[in-house]
């Protein structure tokens, strides 16, 4: 399956900007095919012949605190279909999370208790505000499947499992390599697709949307609804974001990632450096720019991706005033807009050093005990990138010559070898 938009998707007939929007980086739909007489099983057919706003959900498992900007891409998915007059349902699968969707997964996930997942599902909501139309009646469906999983009794639970067989079960990618390894698969990891099958049955689903690699469990809400004597869905399905680094899927355990819950500066940092073979599909997936109207030069580029984002989360303001920290930080003052970087010369301090010592020694942190605090809690940055390891060691003074420190928003120095 492939993670690029795919010419398909995007060659489907559109009748408005906000339409179009609906297929911009689409990776598949399905089914495509020509619509019979009975169903459409087209959706561009069933997006122009449907006289009723189309019910599309997206599900999302607060199994963590943080999101990042790749699963921001289906939560855009979902606003293009509010702005094209459809109903977002925004499903928190506050009951799924407790097993964990096995998607990817080469072991089994640890469980939550509901009460974390209560935490979660509350900062998920704060992170996806900026994205989605909270406030327009009618736009926006916020359901939990614990309304009617939690309702399910025996015979139910057995009718459900009746729709498969262990064999289909196997056919999933996760599920087959971890057979083939012998790794072992719990029953309950068989029932997540299920019950997120289910889902689209209790919400009567017209579209769901999802990343490439949520097409097996997508599929099943269509065998379930059709099951249950519903109109199976439509699948739409975005593709997974490769991270900062160019190379591997954004991953916050990779730290290639850039978090919703950023401060501007922070994403700014990390947003103009992006790689030159990642910015076109940052612009599709993450923007609404015109695509043939972005800068020739891929600086440019970097520097328009990185404030149209900020944008996005933090506002315009907000975002000018951290490209202006941004240029200062990286050039000095060159452009009037603000105070040079301090510099701190690295012959004040013996190497090997350990970065507390040098936070301390450069007065960024009045003592090495404030410095290592500080690490811990996340509130130290070199070059932008959060540091985690309280004792981070340099070998020489060059491994640091022009890199920016940071500790929380507003203090900053340039490490230079000689001043």
């Amino acid at each position: 399956m492939s993670n690029s938009p795919s010419t398909t998707a995007n060659s489907l007939s559109t009748t408005s900007p906000e339409q179009a929007l609906l297929y911009r980086g689409v990776s598949e739909i399905f089914p495509n095919q020509p619509a019979s007489e009975d169903i459409s099983e087209n959706l561009a057919e069933r997006l122009q012949k449907t006289d009723r706003p189309l019910r599309v959900k997206l599900g999302i498992d607060p199994t963590g605190a943080d999101i990042h900007l790749g699963h921001s891409i289906p939560v855009r998915k979902l606003r293009a279909f509010q702005d094209a007059g459809h109903t977002a349902i925004l499903l928190i699968g506050d009951f799924t999370a407790r097993i964990g969707d096995p998607t990817g997964k080469s072991d089994v996930r640890r469980k939550l208790s509901s009460d974390e997942v209560k935490q979660n599902a509350q900062t998920y909501l704060e992170q996806v505000r900026p994205i989605l139309d909270f406030d327009t009646p009618g736009r926006l469906e916020i359901r939990y499947n614990s309304e009617w999983l939690e309702q399910l009794d025996l015979g139910e639970i057995l009718e459900l499992l009746a729709t498969m067989t262990v064999g289909q079960m196997l056919a999933k990618e996760g599920f087959s390599e971890r057979h083939k390894q012998e790794n072992p698969i719990y029953l309950h990891e068989f029932f997540y697709p299920l019950m997120q099958g289910y889902d689209s049955v209790a919400l009567k689903a017209d579209v769901e949307l999802g990343g490439t690699d949520q097409k097996f469990n997508i599929a099943v809400g269509r065998d379930l609804q059709r099951h249950f004597g519903q109109t199976p869905q439509f699948g739409l399905l975005v593709p997974l974001l490769l991270g900062t680094d160019g190379v591997q899927k954004m991953s916050k355990s990779l730290n290639n990632y850039v978090g919703l819950q950023e401060d501007a500066l922070t994403m700014y940092s990390k947003l103009e450096k992006t790689p030159d073979n990642l910015l076109k599909p940052y612009f599709e997936l993450l923007t609404n720019l015109p695509l043939d109207k972005l800068p020739e030069a891929p600086r440019d580029r970097q520097k328009l991706l990185a404030l149209n984002i900020v944008t996005q989360y933090h506002g315009e303001a907000a975002a000018k005033e951290a490209q202006a920290a941004a240029i200062n930080l990286t050039q000095g003052d060159t452009t009037g807009t603000g105070d040079a970087v301090p510099l701190f010369a690295l012959s004040n301090v013996e190497f090997p050093a350990k970065l507390f010592y040098i936070l301390s020694k450069s007065d960024l942190c009045k003592s090495s005990g404030e410095a290592r605090r500080q690490i811990q809690g996340g509130g130290v940055k070199l070059d932008g990138e959060k540091v985690s390891d309280v004792d981070l060691t340099f070998d020489s003074p060059e491994a640091l010559d022009g890199k920016v420190l940071q500790v929380g928003k507003k203090k900053f120095i340039r490490l230079v070898v000689d001043t």
